[in-house]
């Protein structure tokens, strides 16, 4: 399973998704949208952040923790 997080630099939720990511020990890296303008462009990110999961968009916005649970839950 590959988790990615898209995010402006200045977003406030990032390191809060971070966190819930870690605890669920779900494996990710971030992609700050400044950096990777043709990814944000492919999958038409407009807010910040998303979490992106096998190269699909399944949040785009911040989750909430029963949220992930749910979703990696029955991903995992």
């Amino acid at each position: 399973m590959n988790v990615m997080i898209i995010a402006t630099k200045a977003c406030t939720h990032r390191k809060n998704l971070e966190k819930e990511l870690d605890h669920l020990r779900i494996t990710y890296r971030t992609c700050f949208v400044e950096d990777c303008t043709d990814l944000v462009q492919k999958l038409e990110i407009r807010h910040s952040p998303n979490l992106i999961v096998d190269d699909e968009v399944v949040f785009r916005k911040q989750p909430t923790e029963v949220e992930l649970r749910a979703y990696f839950g029955t991903k995992a």
